[in-house]
């Protein structure tokens, strides 16, 4: 459901202020823009009533490759990018998220992760951004062991065809699986490759370990100098966190070891955590993932994301806020403003007057979990459920 309306009024809602109180009042919506907040009981303008909802800034969602389902559902099974993505965008908007970063992963190996689904992807993206509901950006997550990919991504960098880089590393947990003789299928049937060739394809591929730093320090200076922000990802030592600080990368994106964690923590680096994790109670790796929950309890992360579920996003702030760890405002502030601004999107995730308005009406007094009446763009109403 897309409604343009060049000016319109959200009424009597709980609006979610910037100093974190909600307050019952009115907002003015013009050109796609937060115009005035205030009372509009008067106006004759169309509305939307609001009450009884809250009224809250959209869910920036820095992390999510959930799209890749739509893309491959099954192992060896692939749909037509535009019907994946046009899906995407529907289950993105249907969860309250307005501005979502797809983490496309550029890996050495081939098929779903390989350089001509990438590129594929990035095509796609590009060609059909305009027509998409949610506002959607390009999240590379760059396979480090992906040499020959090195000048191809400086080249996008330098074209301001990538949003945000993150810095991905599996080879060592690649290399563990293989030594110990454990499974490798669910990694394998996504790149069309026998076990043998993946085996064989890894162990090629690391012994160029000392070309990796000084690839990573090529591509941190590029995105600096194009204003791209950064994250690392998986860090699993201090000194690995303390290394992508040092080069501007100043985004730790799940920290594995309580080890890293700590360290970006006292290198006051955004932390993200995922939303799915919050939920579930736990990490999807069992006990050797670090629990969400536990490290916002210690201050230990500021961002959350979808990750691998949509759905995860709107609902994580309410579970934090009834397991008393952090108040509601402080929770939706970790899918909105600081996502946003850890993005360097300083137009977005606050109710602020002459902001953009992507917004949310989220019905948070349901049995379990919030439920979601209406999203808006950019002033655009794109998600509406029968509760408006």
């Amino acid at each position: 459901m897309l409604q343009k309306r060049d000016s319109f009024i959200i009424k009597a809602g709980s609006v979610l202020m910037p100093d974190g109180t909600f307050v019952e009042t009115d907002l003015k919506i013009s050109n796609g823009f937060i115009d005035t907040i205030g009372d509009f009981s008067a106006s004759k303008l169309q509305s939307i009533n609001a009450s009884g909802l809250r009224v809250l800034p959209g869910a920036v969602d820095l992390h999510g490759d959930a799209f890749e389902r739509q893309i491959m559902p099954r192992p060896g099974v692939a749909f037509p990018l535009d019907m994946a993505l046009f899906e995407t965008d529907r289950q993105l908007v249907s969860n309250g998220i307005t501005t979502a970063f797809h983490g496309i992963t550029y890996s050495w190996e081939p098929g779903l992760r390989g350089r001509d689904i990438t590129i594929e992807l990035i095509e796609c993206l590009e060609r059909l951004r305009s027509n998409f509901f949610c506002s959607t950006k390009f999240h590379l997550r760059f396979e480090t062991y992906n040499l020959e990919a090195v000048e191809e991504i400086e080249n996008w960098l330098d074209g301001k065809r990538i949003d945000f880089l993150a810095f991905n590393d599996h080879m060592p947990s690649m290399l563990r699986k293989i030594e110990t003789g454990q499974s490798l299928a669910r990694f394998v049937e996504r790149t069309g490759l026998t076990a043998e060739q993946f085996i064989a394809l890894t162990k090629k591929l690391s012994d160029r370990k000392e070309e990796v730093k000084p690839a990573i320090k090529r591509l941190s200076r590029r995105a600096l100098d194009s204003g791209i922000p950064m994250a690392s990802h998986d860090d699993e030592t201090s000194k690995q966190r303390e290394f992508f600080n040092k080069i501007g990368c100043k985004i730790a994106e799940f920290p594995e070891t309580e080890e890293a964690i700590n360290e970006a923590g006292r290198l006051q680096n955004n932390i993200i955590l995922g939303a799915p994790n919050i939920i579930r109670g736990g990490s999807h790796m069992g006990a050797s993932g670090l629990s969400a929950t536990d490290n916002i309890r210690k201050g230990l992360g500021n961002i959350l994301c979808s990750d691998y579920y949509y759905p995860s996003l709107i609902n994580a702030p309410a579970v934090l806020a009834k397991k008393e760890i952090m108040d509601f405002s402080s929770g939706w502030d970790m899918i909105s403003k600081n996502a946003a601004y850890a993005a360097n999107l300083f137009d977005r995730g606050e109710i602020v007057e002459g902001k953009r308005a992507d917004l949310v009406l989220l019905d948070v007094t349901a049995p379990r979990y919030s439920r979601l009446a209406a999203t808006i763009v950019a002033g655009n109403i794109v998600y509406q459920s029968r509760y408006v």
